[in-house]
């Protein structure tokens, strides 16, 4: 019998409370590597992450890699952030509140301040989300913000912020924690000695090479148990790990399974597994053959072993999926039964499809962790079920525009994001990322009618119902979902473990203490 994770229990419980009001409140992670003892306070925490060179930027909106996002992190603040269940909770925003149509939002702010002594501020808020808008500009969160009329939206005094949207949307909350979506004072444009408003403060910075940043006393949410924390650059893994066994480091990020299960129980280094933290997929082409034909895709979804991929292509640090996005997330329709492998079921749809002796391409890169032994593993598959699969290697550094409407099949990956961000990202008409062409008017239909939905229960049955169709039908074969591995010092408490990458609780240097 399977015992519900904590995931799990977040979601049945805590999503009306978080779903159209909100109110601040704090999230209290399981730690991997806490004892008994009171938090201590000091010291200097070194965190070795793979960077991006020296053209690296402390601009939080231009945040790109897990190091950039881990940063901006600690020097900055965004008014709202995801729980684990991928639903928003409140930061800056001490509150959010909608009016009967869904088309306005009123933000009310949590007192705090930037390092430099001056409040965070409603203008503040507006300037931040206006620069990240900015058509001339690159930043990440553009698309997330496309909803909001920022032209419309005001400040009603110092701490109170209305947003006009241009048109009903319920989900409004997940624009306030999108990533890079972060507040910085208004008419800030320069970040090489940046001023923000969260755990840490600025001390130094090389690009490519280290940030150092010091404890901010008077954060809001209480300052941080450490010092000091520091930020280093090793772009191998050996390279990570070996400063942790060194000693010239106490945290090393991301770990492959088997670097982990070397090292996992030894005493010299703590494991800490992250789960859910990246989907593992296909996408199949529902537009041209032999996708247009849902039968060959249904046929697909049965062909996949999806323990034997998670094995292999993960060597097990993950878990099975079911061909829907956001496991264990908030709005995901866990009643949906397992698909499980299926040959000659598969058999008979590609006969009824005429599509006996298929042969197909799938593209791959390695581009992406487990990419090359996933294709591999599912070519065997196939054979089985009287497909031939050519496994053809891409460009890993053009790996991701040339899938998107090119080819019919590939391999995909996905962090962590709210199911509505999946679905409105990927898989309506006019979605940007849309790499199975899921092009569906009343599908699209069921998405509007959602976002225009004030009551939970209901707009939950909605995103149910898009799900369901998804899980019989669409271009998404997700086989699985990958954990996300760090490593630490003996020496370090306060590592949240419940906390895929990307969410509220990850790299959360300023719950993080040295024994």
């Amino acid at each position: 019998m399977n015992t519900p994770s904590r995931r799990t229990v977040l979601l049945a419980t805590g999503a009306t409370a978080l779903s159209l009001t909100a109110t601040g409140c704090g999230s209290s992670p399981k730690n991997a590597s806490s004892d008994a003892a009171d938090p201590k306070q000091g010291g200097r925490l070194r965190a070795a992450f793979a960077g991006g060179g020296s053209n690296e930027t402390l601009d939080p909106h231009l945040a790109n890699l897990f190091v950039d996002a881990a940063r901006a992190k600690a020097l900055f603040d965004k008014l709202a952030d995801y729980g684990s269940d991928l639903a928003a909770v409140p930061r800056l925003a001490e509150s959010w509140e909608p009016n009967a149509a869904l088309d306005t939002w009123t933000v009310k702010l949590r007192k705090a301040a930037f390092h430099d002594g001056r409040p965070v501020t409603a203008e503040d808020v507006l300037y931040s989300y206006r620069r990240i808008a900015d058509p001339k500009r690159a930043f990440r969160a553009k698309a997330s913000l496309e909803p909001v009329d920022l032209t419309a939206s005001r400040a009603v005094d110092a701490a109170t912020v209305e947003f006009r949207l241009k048109r009903p949307y319920a989900e409004f909350p997940n624009v306030l924690a999108a990533f890079g979506a972060y507040i910085v004072p208004e008419d800030a444009d320069a970040f090489t000695e940046p001023v923000g408003s969260g755990p840490f403060a600025f001390v130094s910075f090389k690009p490519g090479s280290s940030l150092l940043v010091r404890r901010n006393p008077d954060y809001w949410e209480g300052a941080p148990h450490l010092d000091e924390l520091e930020f280093l650059i090793a772009n191998e893994e050996s390279a990570r790990v070996s400063a942790l066994l060194g000693g010239q480091a106490e945290y090393a990020h991301e770990l492959n399974p088997a670097t982990a299960r070397t090292h996992e129980g030894k005493g010299k280094v703590g494991i800490i597994r992250l789960r859910n933290s990246a989907m593992q997929g296909f996408v199949m082409k529902t537009d041209r053959p032999p996708f247009d034909d849902k039968r060959v895709r249904q046929a697909f979804l049965l062909i996949a072993d999806r323990k034997e991929l998670v094995d292999g292509a993960l060597s097990g640090a993950g878990e099975i999926g079911n061909d829907l996005f956001g496991k264990d997330c908030q709005y995901y329709p866990a009643g949906l039964p397992q698909r499980t492998q299926d040959l000659e079921k598969a058999r008979a749809l590609l006969r009824e499809a005429g599509a006996e002796n298929l042969k197909v391409t799938l593209d791959t890169s390695p581009v992406a962790a487990g990419f090359l032994e996933a294709a591999g593993i599912f070519k065997e598959q196939a054979a089985k079920a009287g497909v031939t699969v050519e496994v053809k290697v891409g460009n890993k550094d053009t790996y991701w525009k040339d899938i998107l409407d090119g080819g019919t099949f590939a391999s995909y990956r996905s962090g962590a994001m709210p199911i509505e961000s999946h679905l409105s990202q990927r898989l309506l008409t006019k979605s940007t990322t849309n790499a199975t062409h899921w092009k569906q008017a009343d599908f699209d239909d069921l998405y509007t009618q959602a976002q225009a939905t004030r009551d939970l229960a209901a707009r939950t049955a909605l995103y149910e119902r898009m799900q369901r169709r998804l899980h019989e039908e669409g271009g998404f074969l997700i086989w699985g979902f990958a954990d996300w591995l760090v490593a630490t010092a003996p020496t370090v408490r306060g590592v949240a473990e419940d906390a895929p990458a990307n969410t509220l609780d990850w790299a959360r240097f300023d719950r993080v203490w040295l024994a």
